[in-house]
């Protein structure tokens, strides 16, 4: 089967519905299992979404007409809300509370949403703006980047902003 970028962001995006799912169907003392998974969920995710706005998302802004341009809006700023305030929450949650379970749930509900424009909107345009062919190579930069330093690196600072983030929530949270 031919490669295609869109295809295989799409199967991320399966493989983050499916994570969303066991944990929501976790208890409050699964303590160990919803570690795991949350850890599981971040590092599918992070490579995913930091490859998007670095190289995706700009090439897609350069090719896209007026709508794509909103689309392309929606998807940065979705982007933004989840690594700057969703995730600082999940994580500044006690795994073992109804809170956590709640924010997780949110997260995977926004996750689901952020995914579903993307494949309904946003691929869709993106298979117009971008030949088979360039589908095809951006898939191959994908992987080898998901692979390099500059990858390892995107997703480290995006770790580390989100500690600065969760940090900032624990503050909140306890005024």
């Amino acid at each position: 089967m031919a490669r295609d970028i869109l295809k295989t962001l799409k199967e991320e995006h399966d493989a983050l519905r499916k994570l969303f799912e066991e944990i929501n169907g976790t208890t409050d003392r699964a303590r160990k299992t919803r570690t795991d998974l949350l850890e599981r969920i971040e590092a599918n995710l992070m490579p995913h979404a930091k490859w998007e706005e670095q190289v995706f998302y700009p090439e897609f802004k350069k090719r896209a007409d007026r709508d794509g341009l909103k689309t392309h809006a929606e998807a940065v700023t979705e982007h933004h809300a989840v690594e700057h305030t969703v995730i600082p929450e999940v994580k500044a949650a006690d795994v073992e509370t109804p809170e956590f379970a709640g924010r997780v749930k949110v997260f995977g509900e926004m996750i689901e949403h952020h995914a579903k424009e993307e494949e309904k909107t946003m691929f869709k345009m993106a298979r117009e703006l971008f030949t088979a062919e360039e589908r095809a190579e951006l898939d191959e930069q994908y992987e080898a980047w998901k692979a390099s330093d500059e990858g390892m690196k995107a997703v480290a600072a995006a770790r580390a902003e989100m500690q600065r983030g969760m940090g900032r929530e624990q503050v909140a949270t306890r005024h």
